[in-house]
């Protein structure tokens, strides 16, 4: 397949903060006119203008959309298919987490979860494939996790959605490959986001144990979200089949391989040495 044409338009998820927002300039630079969906109205209003200034000869649109809801979803879809039939780029990034154990989670919340990390991304999927197939050498963008690579405790949702997140992927892109439309499965590792800012908390998780969570995770949040970026759009350009991006999603892959069956034992022997060292 050849590399990818950046002149078309692309649609991003979860535009208005971390990964999506500074993909957003990234592609304008390259030539690409923007679709920019995120259900925060405000934050996604500056981005786009910020887009247009540094790009004034690029369109850049905005979806205000909550993917938690199937109607929005099913709105913006329709919306996206009727007024941008230039569509050639798809990157479903939008993405919520969820903190708290199976047992402390309801089914609601875990459904929340599920609902934007996974459906959305398959219903918009499947509302611009007959778009993203008109135009041979096209590309979709599935953002997943380094929980789509392994699943730790305190994460069932998450990982849940997101390792569904690379199966889908990894199977579209068998099924779009004599299309020419190229998949690109992602598995970001600690990018500064706000992922930890904005999860939500399980029902039945005691808050003072969620508060000492956040914090161990937000410390990991470290790899800065404009290179994330820049390293999707090489791997969109180059039509890479599945992106690891920084040493924490490509170490605990290597673990996986290694120990399938008993990583969690070593995540756990680490997270009690971190204890230890915390309180030396």
């Amino acid at each position: 397949m050849r590399p990818y044409d950046f002149t078309g338009t692309a649609v991003v998820t979860g535009a208005a903060s971390g990964i999506g927002a500074a993909l957003a300039p990234q592609l304008a630079a390259r030539g690409t006119d923007l679709v920019l969906l995120d259900r925060d109205g405000d934050r996604l209003e500056r981005v786009a203008a910020s887009v247009r200034a540094a790009s004034p000869e690029r369109a850049v649109d905005t979806v205000v959309a909550d993917l938690a809801d199937a109607g929005q979803v099913r709105a913006a879809a329709e919306a996206l298919v009727r007024d941008h039939p230039a569509t050639t780029l798809l990157v479903n990034n939008a993405g919520v987490a969820l903190a708290g154990r199976f047992d402390q989670v309801t089914l609601e919340e875990f459904d929340w979860v599920l609902d934007v990390n996974l459906r959305a991304a398959v219903r918009l999927t499947h509302a611009l494939l007959p778009t993203l197939r008109a135009h041979p050498g096209a590309h979709v963008v599935c953002v997943s996790s380094l929980f789509g690579l392994m699943a730790p405790a305190g994460q069932v949702a998450y990982a849940t959605s997101k390792f569904a997140v690379r199966g889908f992927a990894e199977a579209l892109r068998h099924e779009l490959a004599d299309d020419g439309v190229g998949v690109t499965s992602v598995h970001p590792g600690g990018i500064a986001t706000r992922i930890a800012e904005t999860a939500r908390l399980g029902s039945g998780v005691d808050p003072v144990e969620a508060a000492r969570g956040t914090a161990e995770f937000s410390r990991l949040l470290r790899y800065p979200a404009d290179r994330a970026a820049r390293r999707i759009v090489e791997a969109v350009e180059r039509r890479r089949p599945r992106l690891l991006i920084g040493a924490s999603a490509v170490v605990p892959d290597v673990l996986v391989r290694l120990a399938p069956g008993s990583y969690g034992r070593v995540l756990a022997g680490a997270a009690r040495l971190a204890g230890l060292r915390r309180g030396a």
